[in-house]
């Protein structure tokens, strides 16, 4: 299988790339700015039509999975034309030269498709999204339904994992340094999701791949839960002082661009279909903890033979 990720440096196509390889796939890292860490890495803005061919024409993919978007929501509201460019324009592209090359296309999405009003939403459930990043990312997605046959949509929700990009630093990885630093954590209590380990929603997106599974699906965590708890369980998880994290509301946060109250989802669907399962947070964050271990075992042993 000749696999071409875009976005493949970012947080969830990074690990997709690096698990794909161990699973013997060709695997093509699209990127724009910053070099990934796994597969052949391939530079070309999916802004750029032309671009976008060329590098199609050229691989020929057989899987496309779109993961590059611009993700800052905030900047999304205040740069609305770099926002519809990127994720709208940019998907636009990705979609019509897969179909030209008849490839398989999983399109990464996001649970701020919904207004928050309800939570735990179900993939039959309709869209309303309160900013403009979810907007441009619900254009994408119909723009994906209009004009491919073979694809599949996923929507995540908070991905985080044990590796910070090098644009930002996921959520579980901020409170983490928060919580060593002994700084105190000011995390919104009323605001609820469905967090979702990197390394999860990539198994699951290749098992997609592997059975060419299409259609909507919800690849969240299982649990659905608020920033506040979610910040909690992270410090319990790592024995850390958990008295640091300090609640707040949405409403003391000046932010550009409306959040969804509860944006959680339903994995209802992905729980019966995959083998693969969503994981429920107690066990994500094991998994998450495992890493980290693991990443500073390698870190160390790279510095004692270094040296």
């Amino acid at each position: 299988m000749k696999l071409l990720i875009t976005g493949a440096s970012g947080l969830f196509g990074s690990k997709l790339a690096e698990m794909a390889m161990t699973k013997g796939c060709e695997v093509y890292s699209g990127y724009n700015q910053e070099e990934p860490a796994f597969g052949t890495p391939i530079q070309f803005d999916i802004v750029n039509e032309n671009r976008v061919k060329e590098v199609f024409k050229k691989l020929n993919p057989t899987v496309v999975v779109h993961a590059a978007s611009l993700t800052d929501v905030d900047k999304c509201e205040t740069n609305r034309a770099l926002a519809w460019k990127i994720n709208v324009e940019g998907t636009k592209h990705i979609a019509i030269a897969t179909k030209a090359s008849y490839a398989f296309l999983v399109y990464i999405s996001t649970d701020y498709i919904f207004n928050g009003e309800a939570g735990q939403y179900k993939e039959t459930d309709s869209p309303d999204p309160i900013n403009y990043y979810g907007l441009t990312k619900l254009r994408a997605e119909e723009i994906v339904k209009d004009l491919m046959n073979d694809y599949c949509i996923a929507r995540p929700s908070v991905i985080y994992g044990s590796h910070a990009t090098a644009d930002k630093i996921n959520f579980a990885l901020w409170v983490l340094n928060k919580l060593n630093r002994n700084e105190h954590a000011k995390v919104v209590a009323n605001q609820w999701n469905s967090p979702t380990l990197n390394t999860s929603l990539a198994a699951m997106t290749l098992e997609i791949i592997k059975r060419k599974l299409t259609g909507l699906f919800h690849l969240s965590g299982a649990t659905r839960i608020s920033r506040y708890e979610f910040a909690k369980l992270i410090a319990q998880t790592f024995n850390l002082n958990e008295d640091l994290i300090v609640p707040s509301t949405l409403s003391e946060f000046s932010w550009a661009a409306k959040r969804p109250t509860d944006s959680s989802l339903n994995t209802s669907k992905a729980q019966q279909t995959l083998r693969t399962k969503p994981l429920y947070i107690h066990e994500a964050l094991e998994q998450f903890k495992l890493e980290l271990t693991q990443k500073k075992k390698n870190t160390a042993k790279s510095s004692a033979t270094s040296c």
